[in-house]
């Protein structure tokens, strides 16, 4: 049986630990709440600058513009958005383990992936089996979540628009509640088009002002920086909700470790008492 001393120092170890996840558990929570703020007044605005891009995308014609282009889909870029840091359950797991699986789709239909990657998990996960990157940023937080957004959609817009690749896709985490993240694989680049109602006759055009093409130039881009805006938002509070719900799994965990030792403390006390009082009686036997 171990010693007491030892079963005392696994007990204040484990307290000690059970205080530091507690404490983390209260951060995540915190900033879950900004970033639940922020990601919850992102979405209706992210859906109708989505919505009217889709529109039209299904009525103009894919020459207007250059991230209208339909291209045989050889080459794709993914954009990967992980976290900086651990500690956050299976977050950073689910994220790797769809990118790859999506990959492999990719490499079965003969086209090639090119990663473009957010945040150091992700990062140092494809460094370390030696997969070229097409770039790296560090990871978001909600104040960087529009200059990141910024900063990738110059960069998705320039792949696509040279002709580096034919498609662009984002995977993320999507933000349902802090106990419930799902990861997403969606289309960016090309636009998709709405889907057409009343058979195969042609949507009806609309009256442009300014011209369609001036229109495509000035909402094409800002639909890429919000789509990346919003997955940015959801991928920032479904972080901080699967931290916030590791950290009270471990929290519980420790607790229950806790009282665990301290009941096989209490045995190999009593059990040291025992002792010691059947040495003592067999002691005061003998000197009779």
């Amino acid at each position: 049986m171990p010693a007491l001393k030892d079963i005392r120092r696994r007990i204040a170890s484990v307290k000690s630990t059970q205080k530091i996840t507690r404490a983390m558990k209260l951060v995540a929570a915190a900033k879950l709440r900004r970033a639940q703020g922020a990601i919850v007044g992102a979405r209706p605005y992210a859906r109708k600058v989505a919505e009217i891009v889709a529109e039209l995308a299904l009525r103009a014609e894919r020459t207007q513009h250059p991230l209208l282009a339909d291209r045989e889909p050889q080459r794709v870029l993914l954009v990967v958005l992980s976290a900086d840091r651990g500690l956050c359950g299976a977050f950073n797991t689910n994220i790797i383990r769809a990118t790859e699986h999506f990959r492999e789709q990719l490499s079965a239909a003969g086209q090639t992936a090119q990663l473009v990657v957010v945040g150091r998990k992700g990062r140092d996960y494809y460094r370390y089996r030696r997969v070229a990157l097409e770039d790296y940023l560090p990871g978001v937080d909600t104040n960087s979540a529009i200059p990141r957004a910024e900063a990738l959609a110059a960069l998705v817009s320039d792949h696509f628009i040279s002709g580096q690749v034919d498609r662009v896709c984002v995977v993320y985490t999507a933000f349902k509640s802090a106990m419930s993240q799902a990861v997403a694989v969606e289309q960016l680049l090309p636009v998709v088009p709405a889907a057409r109602t009343g058979g195969d006759e042609a949507p009806l055009d609309f009256l442009y002002e300014p011209s369609e093409r001036e229109l495509l130039a000035t909402m094409l881009p800002i639909y890429v920086r919000v789509e990346l805006q919003r997955a940015a938002l959801e991928a920032i509070a479904s972080e901080h909700g699967a931290r916030m719900t590791a950290m009270e799994n471990a929290t519980t965990n420790a607790a229950e470790m806790a009282r665990s030792l301290t009941l096989e403390y209490n045995k190999a006390r009593q059990t040291s008492i025992t002792k010691e009082l059947l040495e003592i009686i067999a002691g005061a036997e003998a000197l009779r």
